[in-house]
């Protein structure tokens, strides 16, 4: 299934060509809404249609003589158009081309990190789903703890991917605002039905109060937000990364026939996409400094969040992108261990079953306090030694057997007790 996506497909949305591409687009849309409001007669308008184009090479040439990418864009296009070209940009400043067209930049990158985003929640819910019996034990401080499933694991996985897919729609609502209205935001030189007309169209809605600029606070959102995912992929590489440890071997990144782990050491498997996953993660929340760093302008606007976006916008939309599908191919062809699973449960011979092991004491008459000394005392013998055997050592204590008889210890290292209400965590998900 992953084979499928194409990476460039998010560069696309952030090439020269695209940029002016969207700020024609607005340039046009603006044009119709002046012509509907009768400022911009229909044979003007026909040619502005048929003619307005640009040449990459020849906005670049401009612009090196004007120093201005705006109006080197609009020299480009008016030379194709003709005498019908000054009706664009009619009234209109170049932060109203910008924003409204960066806008369009947004809603597109966020559409297509949404697409690859459902795909990575259908394989983790398929994956969570699969392993739900897959018994293993769960973690706390890096220290064994008590029993769990892989699919529990999982499904907080997908809990935490399903509510940044909500972050990422609501978002996009967000983002989706378009600005015409002029030099400082006041509408002086153009019809607020311009803008209205104009964003609707364009499938925006008009910015509640914009100056010159689109106010940074929802770029810095969309970054953030993006950063947010990205640091969940990494917690989720990390997991697999500590799970991947030769002491520990539960799970593995997939590892292709000819794929060589190391020069020097031929026997090596390592985790390495995880671990580039999660180097980008650390870009992501640099950008995302950057964004808000990018909030406090002065007055109506200054352009020092402009050279700031040119990097941290692309940048981060494409990390987003290659980051969701990586991690998706990743996951897809996971390997996963169930009998290294349960040998590392029943290390020492199951000292993670010591809270039941309690709790039967304490049920039976004893008290906590002497049933947790009682217990500490075989869990810690049992800890970390070669032969070491928590349920031998209580089944050979005569202490314990005044409580506890053979059957009732021996339910105490059932794992399926730990599972009994996982079910309600699943329904949840509809694993």
């Amino acid at each position: 299934m992953i084979e499928r996506y194409t990476l460039p497909e998010m560069g696309s949305l952030w090439t020269d060509e695209q940029k002016y591409r969207n700020w024609l687009q607005v340039e046009l849309a603006a044009c119709d809404a002046l012509a509907s409001l009768g400022q911009i007669p229909e044979d003007d308008l026909k040619q502005i249609h048929e003619k307005a184009d640009f040449d990459i090479k020849r906005i670049q040439t401009i612009e090196a003589e004007v120093r201005h990418d705006v109006i080197a864009f609009l020299t480009a296009v008016n030379e194709k158009v003709g005498p019908s070209g000054r009706f664009i940009h009619l009234g209109l400043t170049s932060s109203d081309v910008l924003d409204t067209a960066l806008a369009l930049q947004l809603i597109q990158s966020l559409d297509l990190i949404l697409a690859r985003l459902g795909d990575l929640i259908h394989i983790t819910k398929a994956k969570a789903r699969l392993h739900r019996n897959t018994v293993m034990v769960g973690r706390t401080h890096g220290i064994h703890a008590e029993p769990i499933t892989f699919g529990f694991k999982l499904a907080g996985w997908l809990a935490e991917l399903l509510r940044h897919e909500s972050r990422l729609v609501a978002v996009r609502c967000r983002v989706a605002v378009g600005k015409l209205s002029g030099a400082v935001g006041t509408y002086a030189n153009l019809d607020p039905k311009v803008e209205a007309l104009t964003c609707a169209q364009l499938g925006l809605t008009p910015d509640l109060a914009a100056t010159q600029i689109i106010s940074r606070d929802h770029h810095a959102e969309f970054v953030q937000a993006l950063a947010l995912l990205g640091t969940s992929i990494e917690r989720f590489c990390v997991e697999i990364r500590n799970l991947q440890r030769t002491d520990v071997l539960e799970v593995e990144e997939f590892f292709a026939k000819g794929q060589k782990g190391s020069s020097a050491m031929p026997h090596k498997r390592n985790p390495i996409t995880s671990e580039q996953l999660t180097g980008l993660a650390r870009l992501l929340r640099s950008h995302a400094i950057a964004a808000l760093e990018n909030m406090p302008l002065w007055h109506e606007r200054d352009i020092s969040h402009s050279s700031v976006e040119r990097v941290i916008l692309p940048d981060s939309a494409i990390l987003t992108h290659y980051m969701v599908v990586k991690f998706s191919d990743m996951l897809d062809k996971l390997e996963v261990y169930p009998d290294n699973m349960l040998r590392n449960l029943n290390r020492y011979g199951g000292v993670i079953f010591s809270q039941r092991v309690l709790l039967a004491l304490v049920a039976k008459g004893l008290t906590r306090e002497d049933a947790y000394k009682l217990v500490q005392s075989n869990a810690h013998s049992a800890w970390n030694t070669v032969d070491g055997d928590f349920r031998s050592r209580l089944e050979t204590n005569p202490e314990v057997a005044q409580y506890l008889n053979s059957e009732e210890l021996a339910s105490c290292f059932d794992p399926t007790v730990h599972l009994k209400n996982l079910q309600t965590v699943f329904d949840r998900l509809d694993v």
